[in-house]
């Protein structure tokens, strides 16, 4: 049995528009210790997914889904006081912007201990000395003096690694992390990923990493998720997709990658922008910013199906291309 087993998740939010469907019938296995990028431009649904799986969409958004389990408990109606002990501990999240995820009234060691005594009790001098552990572990300078530091006197890097110690303390069996580098100089993210990555191997946790960064996905993940306007298009192993993709907008985002423009004048780049709720395509979402559409992906939408190890949701997948 899969750690984590979603089955067609739809999440829509009703605008004085219409309805906007963030998240359009996604499937997902996780399996114990795997890592899982989900990749893809701003707006195609990845944050949403995992904030829907954690129940903190606010009013009035509406998730709707198949199955949605975790170690084989069914997460979709839950009492809050059940999901309550699952979330923050079994499964914990690092948010992308750390300076407003920490209470700015509260000193960073306060937070860590009240997150450590909701879900594993004990003496608070205990519970204190063990966010000390927690703070030296994910590279916290002097952590006997920062545990007293208020999130605004610390940097933005010392901040993740705070919500990255509040995230592992309960060792989770499943940690998510959304874009945990986006407000970080290229420096600190590198050492932010090689922390994740370390405590990931470390406590054996499955992990989902969100991400912009196709050259993250290549180091630190062992399959990838490929969204685009809410829906997924795309699921391989890491090196397959890197290899073969085998979805037209994958392989724009790999073209687009900087290693991959060397020696031209400027970089690969895909025209137009994401569809929002008044410009949707009938048929392929992707099909106004496809290189290889043809009637029918105008006018029918595909499914996502099967193909060799993975999934792809296209007419045409590349193999079939002249490339």
């Amino acid at each position: 049995m899969p750690l984590l087993e979603i089955r067609n998740l739809t999440v829509e939010f009703p605008t004085d528009d219409g309805t906007f469907r963030a998240v359009d019938g996604l499937d997902l296995d996780l399996d114990r210790g795997e890592v899982l990028g989900i990749v893809g431009e701003s707006g195609s649904g990845k944050s949403v997914t995992m904030l829907a799986l954690m129940g903190l969409l606010p009013w009035p958004a509406r998730v709707r889904a198949d199955r949605m389990s975790f170690d084989g408990i069914d997460l979709r109606n839950l009492r809050a006081s059940r999901r309550q002990r699952i979330m923050g501990k079994d499964i914990a999240m690092v948010f992308q912007e750390p300076m407003t995820s920490l209470n700015p009234c509260f000193s960073v060691g306060f937070q860590l201990v009240e997150a450590l005594k909701t879900h594993e009790g004990g003496a608070r001098i205990a519970l204190r000395r063990r966010a000390v552990e927690l703070l030296e572990k994910v590279g916290v300078p002097d952590p006997e003096r920062r545990i007293h530091a208020f999130p605004h006197q610390l940097s933005g890097g010392m901040c993740q690694r705070v919500m990255i110690a509040m995230a592992i303390a309960c060792r989770p069996r499943l940690l998510i992390a959304d874009e945990p580098t986006t407000a970080l100089d290229v420096t600190i993210q590198a050492e932010i990923l090689g922390l994740l990555a370390e405590l990931q191997r470390e406590q054996g946790m499955a992990m989902v990493l969100i991400t912009h960064d196709m050259g993250v996905v290549a180091e630190a993940v062992d399959r990838v998720m490929v969204m685009y306007a809410s829906q997924p298009f795309e699921l391989q192993t890491t090196r397959a997709l890197f290899e073969c993709p085998r979805h037209p907008y994958t392989a724009a985002l790999l073209e687009a990658l900087p290693e991959r423009n060397r020696g031209k004048r400027r970089l690969s780049v895909i025209p137009g922008t994401v569809p929002g709720l008044a410009d949707r395509p009938s048929g392929c979402i992707f099909s106004p910013r496809c290189q290889f559409v043809d009637a029918r992906c105008r006018d029918v939408p595909p499914s996502l199906v099967g193909l060799n190890a993975g999934q792809v949701r296209c007419h045409h997948p590349l193999s079939e291309q002249p490339r």
